[in-house]
């Protein structure tokens, strides 16, 4: 069962917003389509190829942030800058992730282990 959507398009017939608001079906250049219209659906799949590099650079980021950790350490370990020279919500995160890796690896050892 198709759900009604509502749909601002361009000159070309485009669409370029789409809203599930009916109160949009009474503002100027909305009208209605149904979910499952060509147009909407063409309109969708776009919206998901736009998000997929936005997914690779966000994955990305997570790996960059265990650099960043680890770069942290070695200048901490090296006496390059001191670990309360760092900003008190910095040295807090840092904290807490530390915390958290090594929760998960406590759980990995007793994973390993052949219990009877």
């Amino acid at each position: 069962m198709s759900t009604t959507l509502y749909v601002r398009q361009n000159a070309d017939g485009r669409i370029v917003a789409l809203s599930r608001d009916p109160d949009d079906r009474t503002r100027p250049g909305w009208s209605s389509l149904p979910d499952d219209a060509p147009e909407v659906l063409d309109f969708t799949e776009g919206l998901a190829r736009q998000a997929k590099p936005d997914d690779a650079l966000r994955g990305s980021d997570l790996s960059f942030v265990r650099v960043l950790e680890d770069v942290i350490d070695l200048l901490i370990e090296r006496g390059v800058i001191r670990f309360t020279d760092l900003p008190l919500p910095a040295q807090s995160k840092l904290l807490q992730r530390r915390d958290n890796r090594r929760q998960q690896q406590e759980l990995r050892l007793l994973g390993d282990e052949d219990l009877i």
